[in-house]
């Protein structure tokens, strides 16, 4: 019998809305047997949903997603999934992401007040906290998880309390989004660094959303091959951004090229309205066979 698993999930210790004890919790609910926390730049949310996991018996896989520089029209993410030992270059290198996400952070806060829009660090922090307690789909929690971090859905709502925008989607494609007035770009690590850290950590480094790079299926072939000689190990083929034939598509690239194929929600809670946990591209269900065909994430 085959059941859900979800390889792509994001807690609050980035910018989901849910705590790490409340996705496992949510995760559990729904019957996924597998699931792994991939935080961006961020690994404070894995000891509080491994604890929670081991307890009520889902098997857990450490994770996180990193920003990498690149000079493609679009994002790189990068997953590494398996991180069980992360090593201390690993902790430094995700410190040093963290203070850079602050800079990226106050630098929007310029730009708000730039704006004409006051407003202070302490409201926006206060947005997050505020945003970590309403979680609708399970009860608030005590020591569920680091203390929540800011993000660009904060900054949206800010917009949305002072009446500029209506909803978070709003408030993304006019002032948030890349080249719009609050943009502010995110820095990030080199790819050959950033799958050494994975790997040195105990992990696998996974292509987050292809499709996100702004590369023609046609041109992904040599370029995942390129990163493949450098050290990639399998790319998230299934994702819900990505259209049924892209999915296929990419599957197929990654069995050609040698790359295991992942498969993930990216799963934010409220702050990404639509995404289901344990489902991808079209709605469709994650299979464990997924999960199963990886063996350094199957222990």
């Amino acid at each position: 019998m085959t059941t859900m698993i979800d390889l792509h999930t994001h807690s609050n210790a980035s910018d989901g809305s849910l705590s790490p004890v409340s996705l496992i919790r949510e995760a559990v609910r729904l019957g996924i047997s597998a699931l792994a926390l991939t935080d961006h730049d961020s690994i404070k949310g894995l000891s509080f949903a491994r604890n929670e996991a081991e307890s009520l018996g889902i098997r857990f896989i450490p994770g996180i997603e990193l920003e990498i520089n690149h000079p493609y029209p679009g994002q790189f993410h990068l997953l590494g999934l398996g991180i069980v030992r992360p090593s201390p270059a690993f902790i430094e290198a995700v410190e040093g992401l963290s203070r850079l996400r602050e800079e990226r952070n106050r630098g929007i806060l310029e730009r708000v007040r730039q704006m004409g829009l006051e407003t202070t660090w302490d409201e926006l922090l206060g947005l997050a906290r505020e945003d970590s307690a309403a979680g609708p789909l399970v009860p608030r929690l005590t020591n569920a998880g680091p203390a929540p971090s800011l993000g660009r859905p904060h900054f949206a709502a800010l917009l949305i309390r002072r009446g500029i925008v209506r909803n978070q989607e709003q408030a993304f494609e006019r002032y948030l989004k890349p080249g719009k007035p609050l943009y502010v770009p995110k820095a990030g690590l080199d790819f050959d660094r950033a799958q050494a850290l994975i790997r040195e950590s105990g992990g696998l480094p996974v292509l987050a959303h292809p499709m996100s790079l702004y590369v023609s299926l046609n041109r992904l072939p040599p370029l995942l091959e390129d990163l493949k000689n450098r050290g990639l190990a399998g790319i998230e083929a299934w994702h819900p951004t990505a259209k049924l034939r892209e999915c296929r598509r990419l599957e197929e690239m990654a069995r050609n090229l040698g790359l295991y194929v992942s498969a993930g929600s990216d799963f934010h809670g409220e702050n990404r309205p639509g995404r289901s946990l344990g489902h991808s591209c079209a709605g469709r269900p994650i299979d464990d066979s997924i999960l199963e065909a990886i063996p350094e994430l199957r222990g």
